[in-house]
């Protein structure tokens, strides 16, 4: 038979909870290119068709929930793709501050050396003495609840930039102390270059490789340190949508016993930042010659 979805009846359950049940008496066949709710494809094309779908209105009971619905009954598939984008751009965005002031002060420490070098490592490793997740919580309780979503949002990528830009300004600063004494460095300052010329025609092009390696592998730990901020209720909150804010719903063992696939929203994280990790490490063995493979 043409696989079918039961209709929904809403009911209250021992907790006195809106649940959703099944409904055995109305059945809805499932079908591929239905028409439903208007929607913009990719953000540009005005669109009605979906998919799937049982070509019911939305406020019908034929739905479909393949990931079962929240507490609010909201269904929890479309809600994880949703938050997949906020979750996924999260790393993205924080890198491209933190490598611009990373490259900066880590190039500067690296080229010039000596008291600048001193002072720019002294500012680092005064940074990297505070425990990152305690500090992530007090800079994020600092903004205000009736911030707007997207400024939350740039907010936070604020917060990671500001904090994260250290281990970037480490690793080209280490790059930066072993090619300034090449041999095309030196050819390149004897032939009157200018120090800028030096920094961003010759060191930085050759040590970009491992800095790109460095900011892929630091992104997994900034879709956890979203995750983590979010589920404590500090980062992304309604109607914006997160994976660490879906996982919040799932802290109360009464809404977890009756709705286990709440936890879901944590599959996701862990594939991606597996999938983060494992992509690190095949770009840092593509770029590192001296590594031995098995």
């Amino acid at each position: 038979t043409w696989p079918f979805v039961y209709g929904t009846t809403r009911e209250r359950n021992e907790y006195f909870e809106w649940v959703f049940v099944g409904d055995t008496s109305q059945a809805y066949p499932i079908r591929f290119f239905v028409e439903g709710d208007s929607y913009k494809l990719l953000g540009m094309f005005e669109t009605n068709i979906h998919l799937f779908g049982t070509g019911q209105p939305a406020d019908s009971a034929g739905q479909i929930f393949l990931f079962g619905s929240d507490i609010w009954g909201r269904d929890l598939f479309s809600r994880i793709l949703i938050g997949g984008r906020v979750s996924l751009a999260i790393g993205p965005a924080v890198l491209v501050f933190s490598l611009f002031i990373g490259i900066l002060l880590g190039g500067i420490s690296g080229y010039y050396g000596r008291s600048i070098d001193m002072v720019i490592q002294r500012i680092i490793e005064v940074l990297q003495s505070f425990p990152a997740l305690p500090l992530f919580l007090a800079l994020a309780a600092i903004l205000p609840a009736d911030l707007p979503n997207s400024a939350r949002f740039i907010g936070i990528v604020m917060i990671f930039s500001l904090l994260g830009w250290t281990v970037q300004a480490r690793v080209l600063r280490g790059q930066f102390l072993a090619l300034r004494e090449n041999e095309f460095t030196l050819a390149a300052k004897a032939l009157g270059s200018t120090d800028l010329r030096v920094i961003f025609r010759h060191l930085l092009p050759n040590a970009m490789s491992y800095v790109i390696v460095s900011a892929t592998l630091a992104i997994p730990g900034l879709i956890i340190a979203e995750a983590t901020l979010s589920f404590l209720g500090l980062g992304i909150k309604e109607p914006m949508t997160s994976w660490g804010e879906l996982l919040n719903d799932a802290q109360q063992l009464t809404a977890l016993e009756s709705r286990p696939w709440l936890l879901i929203p944590g599959v996701f994280i862990l594939i991606s930042v597996l999938a983060f990790n494992l992509l690190g490490d095949a770009l840092r063995e593509a770029v590192d010659p001296h590594t031995v493979k098995n």
